[in-house]
Parts: C-alpha cells; sequence; structure tokens
C-alpha cells in the first residue's frame, strides 16, 4: 500500500492553470502557511493522447494522496472528461475535499460541478491563508462529519476569516 502524504488537485487545465501553478508557489515559498507535498510530483502520462493511459497515471496520484482540492472556476463545471471523473474517484476513495472558488466566494456557488454539489466538501475562496487553513483542518473535521453522518457543502464561520485577517 501507498504511503498517502500527497494532495491532489484537479482543475481547468486550459483556463486556470495560472492558478494551479501560483498554489505551488505559495506551497514553495517559506513567506507562506500553504505546504502540501504535490501528486501531481510523481508521474506524467507516457501517451498523453490516449484517455486510459491518463487515468492511469491519475490513479496512481490517488492512491498516494490524503488530501483532494479542486479548483473551481467559470468552466470548470462543464469538465465531464477528466475533472468529473477526478472528484467523482475522490468521493469513492473518501478523501476530504476542498473546493476552491476562483471567483472569490466562500461558499458552494453555481459554479460548482454537478458531481461535488452534494459531496461532503469544504468551500473556500483562492487566499493563501483559508486555503492553508483548510488543509490543515479540514481532513480532520472530514472524518468527524463522516463519522456523524453529515454530508454537503460546508463552509468556514466569519470568525474564522477574521481570525486569518481576511
Amino acid at each position: 500500500m501507498a504511503y498517502r502524504n500527497k494532495t491532489y488537485i484537479a482543475f481547468d487545465g486550459d483556463n486556470d492553470m495560472h492558478y494551479y501553478r501560483l498554489m505551488t508557489a505559495w506551497s514553495a515559498n517559506e513567506r507562506f502557511s500553504l505546504n502540501f507535498s504535490n501528486a501531481h510530483d510523481l508521474n506524467t502520462a507516457r501517451d498523453s493522447s490516449q484517455e486510459e493511459s491518463i487515468k492511469r497515471q491519475l490513479r496512481e496520484r490517488f492512491a498516494n494522496s490524503n488530501l483532494f482540492m479542486v479548483l473551481i472556476g467559470d468552466k470548470t463545471r462543464h469538465l465531464t472528461k477528466f475533472v468529473k471523473w477526478e472528484i467523482e474517484t475522490a468521493i469513492r476513495l473518501d478523501l476530504p475535499i476542498v473546493g476552491i472558488n476562483l471567483n472569490g466566494s466562500r461558499q458552494r456557488d453555481d459554479l460548482c460541478p454537478p458531481s461535488l454539489r452534494d459531496a461532503l466538501a469544504v468551500y473556500v475562496p483562492f487566499q493563501e491563508k483559508i486555503v492553508s487553513h483548510a488543509a490543515v483542518n479540514w481532513p480532520d473535521a472530514h472524518k468527524r462529519y463522516k463519522a456523524e453522518g453529515k454530508s454537503g457543502p460546508f463552509y468556514y464561520t466569519d470568525s474564522v476569516y477574521q481570525g486569518l485577517g481576511l
């Protein structure tokens, strides 16, 4: 069994790559509190034109992940080939899910992909401090809520944002 210590980040590679790259820069910079071991560093599909080849590599990344983040942009909800599959896989594997709203929303909104809407997940805006807070705190909260039989969207209170200086 693989040691699960990675963060798997799903996103619209055609439109939101710069947000993903900024998150990896936050993680690499010691001045920021966000710190994660990126599952995307594990491998690259050898034949990126073949869907099954890509999914095989993505399954390997999932096998090493203990947290799933999805960047939710303007077009993410329409991506049915890979992002939908990644969300469904994260749900099936019972990974803690952090929905990161690129539009600044602090809660689930109409841009949320349909496959994620009813899943147990926390939603935050694309801001380093709250993303970092969610990465550290949501996995334990997810486990607790799951044990209580809860599902659906969760959000952080205004006091959490205030405590982070946001």
